[in-house]
């Protein structure tokens, strides 16, 4: 089972690598966003918006991407490719969190872009925290590989997959407060915000970022147990959900 997970993800590494284009265009937008809209707004009075941004874009970027890979399953469907492999005398669900693996480990590629150039521009970062923050990151994939499942577990086309995607994703954005503190929203967005999976891997990546700090109490909104214990729980129920789903529609169809 094991070994079927690492086969899994160096394939996935594998394909991005070569695939110059999406390496290119995976890695301009986080960029251009630290460069320029970090820097673009007035210092905070209670703490940096350089960092603050550069933390969240790094757990948008590596939620997102993990999601979005998972649009391969699609093309193995149409492949039959998925058929093939829900035969083999291997867990589904071995399968899927070896896909799901794979597409973590392309999503900490890019997300290490993120914070080489957010370092470059002047994010205040401190590197004892950089192992802690692999460990918060790899969860933040996790779990948006997990909820890219949950979301395409019904859907039957590639085409209304990137659709969907983008109506799921850019509410996101601003709900999981990447680009701004959830704890300025109002009450109707707050609760929102709560139903925002990516909300929690962002936040339990700045609640590493901001241990220790005086500044944590500004950006962060949840304690680390409590983050740690939903990214767990989300990550659980939309991998049970996401792959009971994918399966009976593969059987159907």
């Amino acid at each position: 089972m094991t070994a079927e997970r690492c086969s899994r993800s160096r394939r996935d590494v594998t394909k991005f690598l070569q695939d110059k284009p999406r390496i290119i265009g995976s890695f301009i937008l986080p960029l251009l966003i630290v460069i320029i809209l970090g820097n673009s707004f007035e210092p905070r009075e209670h703490y940096d918006f350089l960092t603050f941004v550069t933390t969240g874009v790094f757990a948008q970027t590596l939620f997102q991407s993990s999601a979005l890979g998972l649009v391969s399953l699609l093309e193995d469907r149409d492949n039959d490719f998925s058929q093939e492999l829900f035969v083999a005398p291997v867990s589904r669900y071995a399968i899927i969190v070896g896909k799901i693996t794979g597409e973590a480990a392309v999503a900490l590629v890019q997300g290490f872009g993120v914070l080489v150039v957010g370092y470059l521009v002047g994010a205040r970062i401190p590197l004892s925290r950089l192992p802690l923050l692999v460990f918060a990151g790899a969860a933040a994939c996790l779990l948006g590989g997990a909820f890219g499942l949950f979301v395409l577990s019904t859907v039957r086309t590639r085409r209304f997959a990137d659709q969907l995607f983008n109506f799921v994703f850019l509410p996101q954005f601003f709900l999981a407060g990447v680009f701004n503190a959830t704890s300025g929203f109002k009450w109707y967005l707050q609760v929102l915000s709560r139903l925002a999976p990516m909300r929690y891997a962002v936040d339990l990546v700045r609640s590493v970022a901001y241990a220790g700090s005086p500044q944590r109490h500004f950006v962060v909104s949840d304690p680390l147990a409590v983050n740690v214990a939903i990214v767990c729980a989300l990550f659980v129920m939309f991998v049970g959900s996401g792959t009971a789903l994918f399966v009976r529609n593969e059987r159907n169809r």
